[in-house]
């Protein structure tokens, strides 16, 4: 039977960490009860999928549990490096490097802190790149959760648990020290002010020149007051302020656009000047016999395939500017156990996020190709000027200057009520939430020549004025600033999306082997979106402010789930799920019939999950399957200021969807060994044809197979009074799409890698030391692919921490 005095699992997804001070007295009777207060030193408990009291045994949903002690054997500092901890978990397609793009299963991922909103997977657009300097464990929930989250992605939630005030006292200092001029200084404190407030305060600024000058320079203060008012009530204040510069690489190293299927699918490393015939109908770049010659000879058995390979260069311009990030959030959240089976939780938050940057978005090396039926199609062809050609030149250049702003308010109310009926135990959660996101967006874009824009008559309104880069392995860069190459203003808008939801939830322990979820939610989403005009030139039609627009779309949203665990140590389990969220949190939209109906999202699993070694290893397996449907994707065969009257810019019929079985492990098998692994299978598809019923595209960037190992010896060695800890770790991931028929290289990727790290530490009651060598045997290899190309991973690399508690 559960005993539900005064549990205090809801608390764990929105705000963990929630047990009362040790000198406050209660009623022997009374249970108060956190996941992060473990029994066992592997984590048996989450609330995140249900903000229910039960154990992952019993939760009817696949739930990943990243704890503090596994972040800091690996020594990462940033979110995506713990990608390799949670199957399915990867970086997306289609990167530009800004900030997180992280799918689960594919699909975007909704993130937070706490539960509450900790900025959305807005892509290429803006994103911050968050940090894990104020993190106590990260939970990852696999697929959509609107009842209890609201408007959110449909990949699932990665819930950041943040560090709690703390009425015992500890202070601490930590430095770290690494490659390419790295360094870090860190001080963590909290106490008791009086018997009933506590604080914390969490400090860190960090810099690095970065590999391949991708520099890094970042601060972080982190503050909390928690007042606990009895032992039936408290509250807690708490602000993060971070202030962070880093550059970006938008381009990595490229892929070559060479199309095999315009040459009868001779391969680049095959063909010879003569099968690189010119177009017939003589409206495609005609090339002298000697040019086609040279530009066959150019060419590498891996050109129209894989990213072409700069070593650690790469194309990044000085006319790129760091991406400048801002953020402050205040949070307030209150607990009542208003009963001894009656739980209130509240949370409200504000928070503001400011980005500023300019970035490459476009430098196309085109080598042959076909487009609507033209060979090298110009300006989709290779660079002759005078008579010269130059095989690899960049063209179709843009540099975009982007100002955006991020404003939002979010409450959260659960209440819960624990009741049983003809002896089964029950749990009814009722909640209400309400969101309103202001996002003011501007940006400017630069180009080079082949960007003509004519008004109707065929008059000249703009030509770019970047100078090609004639070769891409040594760049010839623009001089001077971004505004000397005459800008546009391309967008300049303000959105908002409002968003209230209510919902309610039934969990009822049947029996010692059955539970059952039942929850469903309505929810409703209101846009407004008001134009502010652009330059004329670039789009006569848009060019003047426009009045805001509005459109709402409300429906209801579930999820359902069973477990069933014949035996104490296996349980099965069933979910289906659906969600909403705005179909575009930053698309424009019209005010009439022309808006389409919100995002939805479904995810279906079968899970089996079991335990051993005294409840020391917990492992899951899922089969799983996910989509997201009413999705925009750009018609390839539009071109802004270029393409006919009729042509329409986007579609609005796509549909994402993945399929897969995953695996994750954590064990502690013994006192000296601890293992996690996780791997995946999944075939992520698009179907963004809206003729065709199939899902004949490949999702970018997602591969079809990743595994992950990390192992921690707890070794005894040269009489030292504590064990030293020799960690390491397997990553393997499997090759990455970066198709793109209009750009003619449907079959490109990015290669498949397999790399190694360790790690070794020693800690006693006052210090920690730590040495974490990355990329053992420096591979060289691509951590993620971009939108036409790969992002070099980085060289073999050391970092050594040291801390030390006052």
């Amino acid at each position: 039977m559960h005993n539900f005095k005064y549990s205090l699992l809801t608390l764990a997804c929105l705000n963990a960490q929630l047990a009362f001070a040790d000198d406050i007295k209660v009623e022997d009777n009374i249970e108060h009860i956190s996941v992060y207060e473990k029994q066992n030193r592997v984590v048996m408990s989450s609330g995140l999928a249900t903000k229910s009291n039960m154990s992952l045994m019993e939760t009817p949903a696949p739930v990943v549990i990243i704890d503090r002690e596994l972040i800091e054997s690996q020594g990462v500092n940033s979110l995506q490096d713990l990608v390799r901890n949670v199957s399915g978990l990867t970086q997306a397609g289609n990167n530009y490097g800004i900030g997180d793009n992280l799918v689960i299963r594919g699909l975007d991922a909704n993130y937070t802190y706490d539960g509450m909103y900790g900025g959305a997977g807005l892509g290429n657009t803006f994103n911050p790149t968050r940090s894990l300097t104020n993190v106590e464990s990260v939970e990852v929930l696999k697929g959509p959760a609107t009842g209890l989250y609201g408007i959110g992605s449909a990949g699932g939630v990665i819930n950041l648990i943040e560090k709690k005030p703390e009425f015992n006292e500890k202070h601490k200092v930590g430095v770290e020290l690494g490659q390419w001029d790295s360094y870090a200084l860190s001080i963590d404190s909290t106490n008791a002010i009086t018997d009933n407030l506590a604080y914390r305060v969490m400090a860190k600024t960090a810099s690095s020149a970065g590999f391949r000058d991708l520099k890094e320079d970042r601060d972080e203060i982190y503050t909390s007051l928690k007042y606990v008012f009895d032992n039936k009530q408290n509250i807690m204040l708490s602000a993060a302020y971070i202030k962070d510069a880093i550059a970006v690489d938008s381009i990595g190293h490229p892929i070559r656009i060479y199309d095999a299927n315009s040459v009868n699918g001779l391969t680049s490393d095959q063909v010879t000047g003569a099968d690189l015939v010119n177009d017939p109908s003589g409206n495609g770049l005609q090339l002298s016999e000697a040019q086609r010659i040279e530009l066959a000879n150019s060419l590498s058995s891996s050109d129209g395939l894989t990213p072409y390979s700069f070593g650690t260069n790469g194309i990044i311009s000085p006319m790129a500017k760091d991406n400048e990030g801002e953020e402050l959030r205040f949070k307030l959240t209150h607990n009542y156990f208003i009963t001894d089976d009656l739980f209130l939780n509240q949370q409200l938050q504000y928070r503001n996020y400011t980005s500023s940057f300019a970035r490459q978005t476009g430098a196309y090396n085109y080598v042959y190709s076909t487009r609507s039926g033209v060979i090298n199609q110009d300006p989709r062809a290779p660079l002759v000027e005078d008579g010269v050609l130059y095989p690899f030149a960049a063209r179709r250049q843009e540099y975009r200057q982007v100002e955006a702003d991020e404003k939002s308010w979010q409450y959260f109310a659960d209440l819960r009520y624990d009741f049983s009926v003809a002896d089964i135990d029950n749990e009814l959660l009722v909640n209400a939430n309400y969101e309103d996101r202001d996002i003011g967006f501007k940006q400017y874009s630069i180009y080079d020549a082949d960007k003509v824009i004519n008004d109707s008559d065929g008059n000249l309104l703009y030509q770019g004025t970047l100078p090609y880069i004639y070769d891409i392995r040594e760049p010839n860069w623009p001089t001077g600033n971004f505004a000397d190459y005459d800008p546009l203003k391309t967008s300049d808008y303000n959105k908002k999306v409002q968003a209230w939801g209510v919902g309610i939830q039934h969990v009822s322990y049947i029996n010692e082997a059955l539970t059952t979820r039942i929850g469903v939610a309505y929810n409703r989403i209101k846009q407004s979106y008001e134009h502010l005009g652009v330059d004329e030139r670039y789009s006569s039609s848009r060019a003047n402010p426009t009045p805001e627009a509005n459109t709402s779309d409300s429906g209801l949203t579930y999820n359902l789930g069973a477990t069933y665990q014949p035996t104490e140590d296996f349980s099965i389990f069933v979910n289906h799920s659906k969600g909403r969220t705005a179909y575009s949190v930053l698309g424009s939209v019209s005010g009439n019939e022309a808006d389409r109906e919100d995002s939805e999202s479904l995810s279906n699993d079968l899970g089996f999950r079991f335990k051993a070694f005294d409840d020391q290893l917990l492992a899951s397996i899922v089969v799983f399957e996910s989509a997201r449907t009413n999705l925009e994707y750009a018609n390839p065969l539009y071109e802004a200021g270029v393409s006919a009257e009729g042509v329409v810019e986007s579609f609005y019929n796509g549909k994402e969807e993945t399929k897969g079985v995953e695996l994750d492990l954590n064990a502690y098998l013994n006192d000296k060994w601890k293992i996690n692994v996780n791997g995946v299978y999944q075939d992520a598809r698009d179907q963004s044809n809206p003729n065709s019923s199939s899902f004949d595209t490949r999702q970018k960037g997602v591969p079809y197979v990743t595994a992950s190992t990390w192992v921690t010896y707890y070794a005894n060695m040269f009489n030292l009074p504590e064990a030293v800890n020799i960690s390491g770790g397997i990553t393997f991931v499997d090759n990455r799409s970066t198709n793109s028929s209009s750009f003619s290289i449907p079959d490109g990727y990015v290669p498949s890698y397999t790399i190694y790290d360790t790690a070794i530490s020693y800690t006693t009651d006052k210090w920690h030391m730590q040495l974490n060598l990355n990329n053992l045997f420096n591979k060289r290899y691509y951590s993620k692919a971009m939108f036409l190309g790969g992002m070099p991973g980085q060289e073999r690399n050391a970092k050594l921490s040291f801390s030390y508690t006052l």
